[in-house]
C-alpha cells in the first residue's frame, strides 16, 4: 500500500489564493491527503481543477464526507457558514499544525484549526475551532483565541490575552498582555493593542485606536 493510500484524505473548503498555501502546509505535515477542493461562490470553478485536484460544488460535496474530513481555507472570518454548512453535511474537521510549529503540551487547539510555519503557542493558552494562524505567529501564555479567528502573518499576541470570537488580527499586528479584545473585531496591520478593545470595531495605529464600528458578520 502507498504512502498516500495511508493517509486520510482531505477536503479543503474554498479555492481562494491561500487555499494552495493552505495545501501546500497541509502536505508537509505528512498525515492528510488533499484530493478535492469545495467552492460555495462561483460554480463556474467547478469546470476546472486547482493543483490538478477536482473542485466539487458544495451541494455537491455531501458523499465526500463519509471519506474525507474537511479543513476551511477562507481567510476572512465569515468562513463560519461554509463550515457550518459543512458540518451540516456530515464532514468532520481535521487539525493541522505544521512540523515547524511549537504548541505547548499544556494547552489546546481547536478542531478544525490551522497553524502554519514557525507558529509558537505558549503553555496554558487555548486556541478555539477553525482558527488560522499564519505565517510567524505568536500566541502568548495563558490566553484564550476565540473560534474562527484569524491571525495574520507575524501577530504577536501577549500573555493573558482574550480574543473573542470571528476576530480578525492584522499582519504585524501586536497586543499587549492582559487585553481583552472583542467579537468581530478587526486590529489592522502592525496595529499595538494597548488597551482593552470592545465587539465589532476596527482598531488602527500605534496605539490602536477605534476607527469605526462594524455590522455583525466579521471580515
Amino acid at each position: 500500500m502507498s504512502r498516500g493510500d495511508r493517509r486520510q484524505k482531505l477536503a479543503i473548503l474554498g479555492t481562494s489564493l491561500f487555499a494552495p498555501e493552505v495545501a501546500d502546509i497541509v502536505e508537509d505535515c505528512g498525515e492528510l491527503e488533499v484530493s478535492v477542493f469545495v467552492e460555495n461562490w462561483d460554480r463556474a470553478r467547478t469546470a476546472g481543477t486547482l493543483l490538478g485536484r477536482p473542485i466539487v460544488w458544495l451541494e455537491d460535496a455531501a458523499p465526500l464526507a463519509a471519506t474525507h474530513l474537511a479543513l476551511c481555507s477562507l481567510g476572512t472570518t465569515r468562513r463560519r457558514s461554509f463550515v457550518e454548512a459543512a458540518a451540516a453535511m456530515g464532514f468532520r474537521f481535521a487539525t493541522v499544525v505544521h512540523p515547524t510549529a511549537r504548541v505547548s503540551r499544556r494547552s489546546v487547539v481547536g478542531s478544525g484549526s490551522f497553524l502554519s510555519a514557525g507558529v509558537v503557542v505558549s503553555a496554558q493558552t487555548r486556541i478555539g475551532t477553525h482558527v488560522i494562524a499564519n505565517r510567524g505567529v505568536l500566541v502568548g501564555h495563558d490566553t484564550v483565541v476565540g473560534d474562527y479567528v484569524t491571525l495574520s502573518p507575524g501577530a504577536n499576541v501577549a500573555g493573558g490575552v482574550s480574543i473573542g470570537a470571528g476576530t480578525y488580527v492584522g499582519m504585524g499586528a501586536i497586543v499587549l498582555d492582559r487585553i481583552r479584545v472583542g467579537e468581530g473585531t478587526v486590529i489592522g496591520a502592525g496595529a499595538v493593542v494597548t488597551r482593552d478593545v470592545p465587539d465589532r470595531v476596527e482598531v488602527m495605529g500605534v496605539p490602536a485606536r477605534v476607527v469605526k464600528e462594524l455590522p455583525e458578520g466579521g471580515r
